[in-house]
């Protein structure tokens, strides 16, 4: 086929502002039409797609129950999302962060798991920093073969998760199992003085919830306050203009990465010491991944990043309904996460694009 074949195809065209109207429309007319497409996918599988709608959409806020789980899934998302959009700003991808959030389970439990007759209300903050450190050094080793070696921060991240589940898997399977545990791969029960404090009587929810919130206050006055972010943001959006200014780009690396490595961390210690109460193999929830979605449709804002969390919280929760009623598979769960950051990354697309035909380019004014 000829190039002149594409002559009558348009191309994107750049614009020269975005419409702010737009840019605000783009999160949830992305959430409409992925609603939209999963309703069709499940028609084509057999399933009463209203059923599945009501399950997922709906049921999560029909109790208090139910929308007290979405708050408890809010946080760990939140908090990953708020860590991974800093360096997102900055052009760093660390798509690493289920890896983090492992090592951040694992550096926690530790201290229950070795000092399982310690009590005092300094054990649960001392899990969560040490969980926190866990997640940044395990993200270092990436900024390391990044700014060192120029490896891509994007497969490295993303194979040293692998890394991290199997020595999750070696822990429980090994050294950390639990010798009464019936042969299961999960570590003992952590003490009362290892769980962090409860924040609504009658659920779940802890004061994790609370240290997300916090964190997302951070992350605003960091990003948008502060000369250190400031200086992120610059790098990510013009880095030749930036290395001319003097910025580092090594700097921003290593602590684009370390900022998402801690926050990741302190998620999956949080984890642990909240809703678990020990470690397990299912600590692995694929929290770090969505979270990169998260992070997208809030549109790596803080503010935006609080509602996009709350959103994937539902469709976590609502996920697990709908399995159970409308007998829908994981993998159509997992679909849906995925094409709502599809369609959201195509409308954002258009708010930062146009189509320009052909004819249009080559018309002149008379």
């Amino acid at each position: 086929m000829s190039i002149s074949a594409f002559a009558f195809l348009p191309s994107l065209v750049r614009r020269e502002r975005a419409s702010l109207a737009a840019t605000l429309l783009a999160p949830p007319g992305a959430l409409l039409v992925a609603i939209v497409l999963n309703l069709g996918l499940y028609m084509v599988m057999g399933r009463n797609p209203l059923a599945v709608l009501h399950a997922m959409v709906l049921e999560p806020f029909l109790s208090w129950a139910s929308f007290s789980e979405v708050l408890l899934k809010t946080g760990p998302l939140l908090l990953i999302a708020q860590g991974l959009a800093i360096g997102f700003r900055a052009k760093v991808f660390n798509i690493g962060a289920e890896g983090q959030f492992i090592l951040g389970a694992i550096f926690a439990s530790a201290i229950p798991i070795w000092f399982p007759q310690a009590t005092g209300g300094w054990i649960w903050p001392a899990m969560l920093l040490l969980g926190a450190i866990g997640g940044a050094l395990w993200a270092s080793l990436t900024a390391f073969w990044r700014v060192r070696l120029n490896a891509n921060e994007i497969l490295v991240s993303l194979m040293l998760s692998l890394v991290a589940a199997q020595f999750l898997y070696y822990l429980l399977l090994g050294p950390w199992k639990d010798p009464n545990g019936f042969n299961f791969p999960q570590s003992v029960m952590f003490q009362y003085d290892a769980m962090v404090p409860t924040l609504i009587t009658g659920t779940r929810v802890n004061v994790s919830l609370l240290i997300a919130l916090a964190f997302s206050v951070a992350a605003w006055v960091f990003m948008q306050k502060s000369f250190m972010g400031y200086k992120l943001q610059v790098g990510g959006l013009a880095p030749r203009a930036a290395g001319y200014a003097g910025f580092n780009e090594g700097w921003a690396i290593w602590l684009s990465l370390l900022i998402g490595g801690f926050a990741a961390g302190l998620a999956g210690a949080a984890e642990v010491a909240g809703p678990l109460g020990q470690l397990q193999r299912s600590i692995s929830t694929g929290y770090g991944y969505a979270a990169i979605i998260v992070a997208y449709l809030g549109g790596l804002h803080p503010i935006g990043i609080v509602i996009s969390s709350l959103v994937m919280a539902v469709i976590y929760i609502g996920g697990d309904n709908a399995m159970v009623s409308a007998n829908l598979p994981i993998a159509a769960v997992r679909v849906f996460q995925g094409s709502l950051l599809l369609t959201y990354l195509i409308a954002v697309g258009f708010v930062r694009y146009r189509l320009e035909w052909p004819h249009a380019a080559r018309r002149s004014p008379s």
